[in-house]
């Protein structure tokens, strides 16, 4: 990643204190397993990183933190908030940190705004950081916004600020859209499913942006190296449907703290709640799950 984002990255999820702080300690012990492990980079303060459940000075914070020992050229960084200003101030720290690219959600409290307004926001975003110019890459999760970024407008973004407007993020799990995004002229798309990686060659993905890499990274990264393996997509699949099984992102966090022995990094933030006895129970073990297959 010495250059744009591409390959396995991982939505890397936050770790907190007792009293909801984000914690960068064991998110850089994380990191560095991550990087170690088959992560061509990470994506911090995503919706793995419960970023819209933390006050922005705390993601300032955080990214502050991580900044100063991870190579910040291998992270991307969730910016999106429902106003632009605030959405404007975290993405000129990102840029000033260094950061690969912003990643931002629309502005996703209204509902049925029509493209003139998603236009008019991402405009205010380029021209509030113009003098900071980091890529931006469109994050589009319509199961948590209620709204989507169709490729026209995508489209659009690209054509009227090709410097800036790097790609996109598809969380909605329709391979179909992403495809749609991959024919856009300079477009970087990441689908959130490590298992498309199969499909990058065919399709032009620029890679996966995940949080089940997490947990998947060395076998992910296989796959980005073999993209024509179809056991090894069908294993990735098998083991993210196991993942998945309980609520994603507190069973992500559970299987870190099991993984690095870290017990406080299975805490979530309200409105997220810790999972219950009985699905932690459930869960496959971290150990197995980044383990080549049997």
């Amino acid at each position: 990643m010495t250059h744009r984002p591409r390959g396995v990255i991982a939505a890397i999820p936050t770790a907190l204190t007792k009293d909801l702080r984000p914690d960068p300690a064991p998110m850089l012990r994380h990191a560095r397993w991550l990087l170690a492990n088959g992560c061509d980079g990470l994506n911090l303060l995503g919706t793995t990183g419960e970023a819209s459940s933390l006050p922005a000075e705390g993601r300032m914070a955080l990214m502050t933190a991580m900044a100063a020992e991870i190579p910040p050229v291998r992270m991307m960084v969730g910016t999106g908030c429902p106003d632009l200003a605030t959405t404007a101030t975290l993405t000129r720290h990102a840029a000033d940190l260094g950061f690969a690219g912003a990643l931002v959600l629309p502005p996703y409290y209204y509902k049925g705004v029509d493209e003139t307004g998603i236009h008019a926001f991402f405009e205010g975003l380029i021209e509030a950081t113009a003098d900071r110019p980091i890529p931006i890459y469109l994050y589009n999760f319509p199961q948590m916004t209620g709204l989507r970024f169709e490729p026209d407008v995508a489209a659009w973004l690209k054509a009227g600020y090709p410097d800036r407007i790097a790609g996109a993020k598809d969380s909605s799990g329709d391979l179909d859209y992403a495809i749609e995004l991959a024919r856009i002229a300079g477009f970087d798309v990441f689908p959130s499913d490590e298992a498309a990686l199969a499909q990058a060659p065919a399709r032009g993905f620029a890679g996966c942006i995940s949080a089940t890499v997490n947990l998947t990274a060395p076998l992910a990264q296989r796959l980005w190296q073999d993209p024509g393996d179809g056991a090894l997509a069908e294993e990735l699949s098998r083991r993210r449907r196991a993942i998945a099984a309980t609520p994603l992102i507190p069973s992500v966090k559970a299987l870190v703290a099991r993984l690095h022995d870290l017990p406080g990094y299975a805490r979530v933030a309200p409105p997220l709640s810790p999972l219950t006895t009985s699905q932690t129970l459930a869960l496959p073990a971290s150990s197995v799950l980044v383990a080549e297959p049997a």
